[in-house]
């Protein structure tokens, strides 16, 4: 346990993710080999689109994007939880908690949008291959890019804001292992109604919308797929699909699970659980998925490794 000095009144006490047990320690350990090589593999990711000229196409530029938001993301989470875990510390300040709130809102909304426009690119591929680039220009990507960026910052100044306005004249700790939205509202000794309505706004605009508009996106190109001749072109067409689904399912069904549930639900280990689903396995999951299922990238890298000295 911390000791008074570690701490003031103002700040937040977390509870952690783990305990210091011999099997918490061990998993403490495998989090933090997770996050190491989400840091390499989306890392890896972006400087194998960036150098090779044949990956310079909008798929794998929105791809860059999305790796830089899970490296960022893990950043955010990760290296606070296990600062407090090994120096026995559980505290985070105000402005602490108020920056995770922010940059967490802000990638994980900017990555709701940026794979719904991942699936409108592999719908313009499958389903309108000859005009792919008048439909996804390079001006447009940039566009679709910034957009997804400013939206779900929009979304996170304004709920990190309003959250860290509310008095917290009771109970300052928190059952989780970063400061996540959910988690503060229910904590503010004030009438977060209004702002619980804002919330569900928030979820329908920055969750359900963009799935929407995946699950319509995909449903257009299963049957542009089933109607393809060659059976090759078929093949490839469900390798690329069947990644980025697999993408999104994990995505926004552990997300979705803490955020479009009412607030009065209280919080508990499978709540902790979850969330480190989206803040810790999907990051890592993202570069595995869309490397060792894409021949593209793997021919990438091995032509890397062969240039190396």
């Amino acid at each position: 346990m911390e000791t008074p000095s570690n701490t003031t009144e103002m700040d937040f006490i977390l509870l952690g993710l783990f305990s210091h047990t011999q099997a918490h320690s061990f998993l403490f350990s495998v989090v933090l080999v997770i996050f190491t090589t989400s840091l390499m593999g989306n890392t890896l990711m972006i400087l194998l689109i960036c150098r090779d000229p044949r990956l310079h196409t909008p798929m794998y530029f929105l791809l860059s994007q999305l790796s830089l938001m899970d490296m960022m993301l893990v950043s955010t989470i990760i290296p606070k939880m296990a600062a407090n875990y090994l120096m026995s510390m559980r505290s985070i300040s105000p402005a602490g908690c108020g920056s995770q709130i922010f940059l967490f809102l802000t990638l994980a909304g900017g990555e709701c949008f940026l794979l719904a426009a991942m699936s409108y690119d592999r719908y313009v591929a499958i389903c309108q291959p000859l005009r792919y680039h008048v439909l996804m220009s390079p001006k447009l990507c940039v566009h679709l890019t910034l957009g997804s960026w400013l939206l779900g910052a929009a979304d996170g100044l304004m709920q990190a804001g309003t959250i860290l306005s509310f008095p917290f004249c009771r109970s300052r700790t928190i059952n989780h292992f970063f400061c996540e939205a959910p988690s503060l509202v229910r904590l503010a000794c004030a009438d977060t109604k209004v702002f619980e309505f804002f919330m569900y706004i928030c979820c329908i605009l920055m969750l359900l919308i963009p799935l929407s508009l995946i699950l319509a996106s995909y449903s257009l190109i299963l049957v542009a797929v089933l109607r393809m001749r060659s059976s090759a072109a078929r093949k490839k067409a469900f390798a690329t699909c069947s990644s980025h689904l697999t993408v999104v399912g994990l995505f926004y069904g552990a997300i979705m699970f803490i955020y479009m549930r009412p607030k009065s639900q209280q919080p508990g280990a499978r709540d902790k659980v979850v969330s480190a689903f989206y803040t810790i396995f999907t990051p890592v999951l993202n570069p595995l998925i869309y490397s060792v299922r894409n021949k593209e990238v793997k021919r990438a890298l091995r032509m890397w490794l062969q240039k190396a000295p």
